[in-house]
């Protein structure tokens, strides 16, 4: 593991090894209680907040910074402490900050030189709903 990884102010949680989700955005967009809502659905907490890019064979891996590892914020009730994916891969990222459409158009991130699709997000519960069934029928 690269020990000075590229930071990225976003959060991330997977579902089993290979599907993960990279949550994009400003401060204040939803990105925790997105993370929160997929976490309902089933997925694992990767990091919140931050994320160290891991960048390995065309593949883009996520992981906490240590001082972060395992906590997430709740709006309203402060940090939680939940178990946490050390490594994950990322295979979508959602944008909050981009315009939500009945039908997105396909898009694309290049993240630390790896690109993946890209969708835009929303921080309610159908829309995590969505995302938890997207993401787990992904092979």
């Amino acid at each position: 593991m690269i020990p000075d990884a590229p930071n990225l102010h976003a959060s991330a949680v997977a579902f089993g090894p290979g599907r993960g989700v990279l949550i994009l955005g400003p401060s204040g967009s939803g990105k925790s209680r997105l993370a929160l809502a997929l976490i309902g659905e089933g997925a694992q907490l990767v990091a919140d907040d931050q994320v160290l890019l891991c960048p390995d064979r065309g593949a883009l891996y996520v992981r906490a910074p240590r001082p972060i590892a395992g906590l997430i914020e709740a709006r309203g009730l402060g940090p939680i402490r939940l178990a946490a994916r050390r490594l994950a891969r990322m295979v979508l990222a959602v944008d909050m900050a981009l315009a939500s459409r009945r039908l997105p158009e396909p898009a694309e991130r290049c993240i630390s030189g790896v690109t993946i699709p890209c969708l835009p997000g929303r921080a309610d519960s159908s829309f995590a709903r969505g995302l938890a069934h997207y993401l787990r029928g992904l092979t």
